[in-house]
């Protein structure tokens, strides 16, 4: 495994090549009768969330290479670090395609990134596959210039459906038990948060939640106090949270402040299983979307991979290493499809995909839809799960099918029961 210019190159994702003893001398196995089948992962390797992306796809990887590969062709990745930066991780997905001859690139939790990546997806005609980010505005360029960004997809739910997400799993869990009335939307200031913030504004109105304040931070705040005073002032049922970059310091000021308002909505950090220690406890209670969680049996494949990622890497999978296993079994089985890694059949093929995987039925929406190429959002394909924090574990609270517990809050949490 080489290392140059900040990334791994040509990391083989399977068996490597075994030797025969001859003689005396090591003497290489026979070679492949075909070229491995290269696929880049380009993703923020220092962060929770982007490491996810790396690690989902290896364990992808090595499964299918274990069955065989791709008709008889192993798949090898070549994994760059972006340093969380749309330019490094432009010149990544450039030197993926030039230099490591890669037949499609998966990455990205970033939105910023993503659509940064998605112009060069373009130009290179290389298909692309984000399975972290979330911003509308990356199936909207593909449904608004269908020829030229065709090459893109979206492999996680879109903001406006987290967004949706989360309006109808308080509607099944919050709103039969408790008076959840009013809400303040606290969403840190990112591409990702505008379209979800906009849900949010329309969607929680329909599940009888008043929206008494909109507040949006600079993802660099460090005291969250004059905020939390702010929101505590205002009175609201529940705090909508719409938080990825940061996560930890909020989490652990409104412990601190013993905030007595419950915080429920996307948490992006709040989904990796480190949590709990990061925040050292103060994670008691919070309430987030994430695409698989513990106890979730979406399918038959959600709890063997999370036992296997564990297993791997000492600690349970964020949400991108469940889509992101998903997205690198979808790439494959369109190359088997296609029977052939041209860009312009893999596209065909890619929206061809029905896939079962770790998160659910894995769709994309057609030309014809304002979600170009989105991963279709509903209860028969992916809708997330939601999951809460209690006693240092990951619970899944909904969707109920999936469930397997009930809602614990710390004492300071303040929810009154609904009327009978």
């Amino acid at each position: 495994m080489r290392k140059r210019s900040g990334r791994v190159t040509c990391l083989q994702a399977g068996l490597l090549a075994t030797t025969a003893v001859v003689g005396g001398l090591a003497a290489p196995a026979s070679a492949q009768t075909q070229d491995p089948i290269k696929i880049g992962i380009i993703a923020e390797e220092s962060a929770i969330a982007g490491a996810g992306i790396n690690k989902g796809a290896q364990l992808a990887a090595d499964e299918i290479n274990a069955a065989g590969g791709i008709d008889g062709r192993k798949i090898e990745l070549a994994i760059y670090d972006n340093h969380s930066s749309s330019s490094d991780a432009v010149r990544a997905f450039q030197r993926a395609v030039s230099e490591d001859k890669v037949v499609a690139v998966i990455g990205s939790y970033i939105s910023e990134v993503a659509l940064a990546l998605e112009p060069w997806s373009a130009r290179l005609h290389v298909p692309f596959i984000t399975t972290g980010a979330a911003s509308n505005d990356i199936s909207k360029h593909v449904h608004e210039d269908y020829d030229h960004n065709k090459y893109t997809f979206h492999e996680w739910m879109t903001s406006a459906f987290i967004a949706d997400s989360v309006c109808d799993s308080m509607k099944q869990l919050l709103q039969p038990k408790y008076k959840t009335a009013s809400a303040v939307i606290f969403s840190e200031d990112a591409a990702w948060t505008t379209p979800l913030d906009n849900e949010y504004l329309a969607c929680l109105p329909k599940i009888g939640v008043k929206v008494l304040d909109h507040i949006r931070f600079s993802p660099d705040t460090t005291d969250f106090t004059p905020i939390f005073n702010k929101i505590e002032g205002e009175k609201p049922d529940v705090i909508v949270t719409g938080i990825s970059h940061v996560g930890v310091q909020p989490t652990v000021q409104a412990a601190q402040q013993q905030v007595p308002i419950l915080m429920v909505g996307q948490s992006s950090q709040a989904t990796s299983g480190t949590f709990w220690k990061d925040t050292n406890g103060a994670a008691s209670g919070v309430i987030t979307q994430s695409a698989a969680a513990p106890g979730a049996a979406l399918t038959p494949k959600t709890q063997p991979f999370m036992e296997a990622y564990a297993k791997r890497f000492g600690e349970p999978p964020p949400y991108t290493g469940f889509t992101t296993s998903d997205a690198v079994h979808v790439v494959a089985e369109a190359i088997k499809r296609a029977g052939s890694t041209d860009p312009d059949k893999l596209v065909d093929a890619l929206e061809k995909t029905d896939y079962v995987g770790t998160i659910g039925r894995v769709q994309f929406y057609g030309k014809d839809s304002p979600f170009t190429h989105a991963m279709i959002y509903g209860p028969d394909n992916v809708t997330g799960v939601t999951l809460q924090w209690q006693d240092g574990k990951q619970i899944t609270l909904w969707p109920k099918a999936a469930a397997g517990a009930e809602m614990k809050f710390p004492s300071y949490i303040h929810l009154d029961p609904a009327k009978s």
